[in-house]
């Protein structure tokens, strides 16, 4: 684990393995531990940088909003700070909100993009408010309401009746993220820009990836990004949710290593 001082911020991250570089992007209100299977997975052929996005875990909490634009220039600036030119940049859930920007804006950046359990679209006025009620929510009572919020979201009813110990993990990410980084981020995230229409522009190489019981962000979405970002791939990951990362992580490390070897060939 270690820490570094970024565009004004003390940024904490994993850095390990060497090889080609893959940068792995976490979810909202979670933080970079959420990696450790896929790192594990990743270390014998790769460089991994995993870092704590803007407000989660061990980086700076800002007030205000945390764009996926800053986010993205956080990323792109760590990178730099590192001596890592481009990477396979592994975007999940609002992780993936900022692989896209990180393309949008850096583009020499990613030599590929893995997106997992996203969506491309902006939030609907519903959204929106839904966003500013729970950053109100966890300003004033803390995460662990969110924390009940979200839970039954996240995961699949499998998962839950079967496997308590990533049900615990996920509540423990979510506890201990900083009530002003989670107000922040999700500010950010209700003003983030609609990216359907920028698909058609991606030309590096994309793997989706989503949970078949993804409620957050489903599978017609996966879908959607598989049709527009052109000759793409798409990996539905059987009897999991929205983290499918965590609940199938044997199937998600397979398509995730067998798509960063095959960009090597």
């Amino acid at each position: 684990m270690s820490k570094i001082l970024v565009r004004g911020l003390e940024i904490g991250y994993d850095e390990t393995g060497s090889g080609t570089p893959v940068v792995l992007l976490h979810g909202f209100p979670f933080n970079r531990t959420m990696w450790s299977e896929q790192i594990e997975a990743l270390i014998p052929r790769h460089r991994v940088l995993a870092p704590d996005l803007r407000g989660h875990g061990e980086t700076t909490a800002t007030s205000g909003s945390a764009t996926m634009e800053e986010m993205a220039s956080d990323v792109a600036a760590l990178m730099e700070k590192l001596n890592i030119s481009r990477a396979a940049v592994c975007g999940f859930s609002m992780g993936g909100y900022v692989a896209l920007a990180l393309y949008r804006m850096f583009p020499l950046r990613a030599r590929a993009l893995v997106l997992a359990d996203t969506r491309p679209g902006a939030d609907t006025e519903e959204a929106q408010a839904n966003r500013e009620a729970q950053a109100q929510k966890a300003l004033q009572s803390g995460m662990a309401g969110i924390a009940d919020a979200m839970l039954p979201k996240l995961l699949s009813p499998k998962t839950v009746a079967r496997n308590p110990a990533v049900v615990a993990r996920v509540r423990e990410m979510i506890l201990k993220t900083n009530p002003q980084g989670a107000a922040a981020a999700l500010r950010g995230m209700a003003q983030r820009r609609n990216q359907t229409s920028f698909l058609s522009r991606v030309v590096t190489p994309a793997l989706i990836v989503v949970g078949r019981e993804d409620m957050i962000t489903p599978l017609e979405e996966a879908e959607l990004m598989h049709k527009e970002i052109g000759g793409s791939r798409l990996e539905i990951i059987e009897d999991a949710g929205h983290i499918s990362n965590l609940e199938q992580p044997e199937r998600f490390n397979q398509a995730l290593t067998k798509f960063l070897r095959e960009l090597e060939v």
